[in-house]
């Protein structure tokens, strides 16, 4: 299979790269590893296709005011052994779920994002997180809360000739913190996931926020209110809480059948991983 044909452009400058996006169809190439093969399959037809590589801003992680501002371009790999980025624990955890190795050198965080898989692991932790996702156009620089970015599936609130240029997360969130799937082979899209961040008091049991989201059973990731408000000023070692908390989670969740799952087994599903990953998080063994 081959993609259409498409004009190239390789910017050096934002300035530059955002001029480009504003000339009609154009699309922004980070890592490739979605847009090639929607080329490839003709679903997507850009007339003018920008290459990011080249732009050194984009592959910095800057810690500004109480955030870390990770570059779009900064790779899954890069990200794991960026010192930067040690306070960010569920962003850690989630990076090593994510593809293989040709994927890990490859992919991108901003990429990951602004492509909005409802199955990928990214923008559940940007919901938990409370991500701000900046953007750049001819009208100036914009922030989108990551509550408001993403509208449904591979469907972001990006206008046309937008950049994604970063992710603001908190600079530094609680230790207790998982991301767990399930999935059919390591490194494939998770069917159903949970990532959980967890603030507990000095004593290191009492909650004091929850953070909880799922991705992989819905039209875009999804963060888990009822779940959350069941854990606030509990105990987090204490089964009754976590088995409230997991029921609160697979009752809130509104999942899809497909040929890997039922909505069933789904809603099952995120149950059973909202609860492995509080086991995870309160350092309590699992029954």
């Amino acid at each position: 299979m081959k993609p259409p044909p498409f004009e190239y452009a390789c910017p050096t400058s934002l300035d530059e790269a955002v001029e480009l996006l504003a000339l009609g169809d154009s699309r922004p190439l980070a890592g490739g590893q979605s847009l090639i093969p929607l080329l490839n399959f003709r679903l997507a037809r850009p007339s003018v296709l920008v290459d990011l590589r080249r732009i050194p801003e984009l592959r910095e992680c800057r810690v500004n005011g109480a955030g870390i501002e990770v570059g779009a371009m900064v790779t899954f790999s890069d990200a794991r052994n960026e010192a930067a980025l040690e306070g960010l624990g569920l962003l850690r955890k989630a990076l090593p779920h994510i593809g293989h190795v040709q994927i890990q050198s490859r992919g991108t965080i901003g990429g990951s994002i602004a492509h909005a898989d409802p199955a990928a692991e990214l923008p559940a932790v940007a919901l938990s997180l409370d991500a701000q996702i900046g953007a750049l156009s001819r009208n100036g620089p914009r922030t989108i809360a990551a509550a408001d970015f993403f509208l449904g599936p591979y469907s972001t609130a990006l206008a046309d000739g937008e950049l994604l240029t970063h992710v603001r997360f908190p600079a530094r969130e609680s230790a207790r913190s998982s991301v767990v799937e399930f999935s059919r082979r390591h490194g494939d899209f998770a069917i159903v996931g949970v990532a959980a961040s967890i603030d507990t008091a000095e004593d290191g049991a009492t909650v004091q926020r929850a953070r909880i989201s799922a991705f992989g059973m819905g039209a875009t990731a999804q963060r888990l209110a009822n779940a959350e408000e069941a854990l606030r000023g509990e105990l987090l070692t204490s089964a009754s809480v976590v088995d409230r908390s997991a029921s609160a989670a697979a009752q809130e969740v509104d999942p899809f059948d497909d040929a890997n799952a039922s909505a069933r087994y789904r809603r099952h599903l995120v149950e059973g991983l909202t609860r492995r990953a509080l086991m995870e998080v309160s350092g309590v063994a699992q029954r």
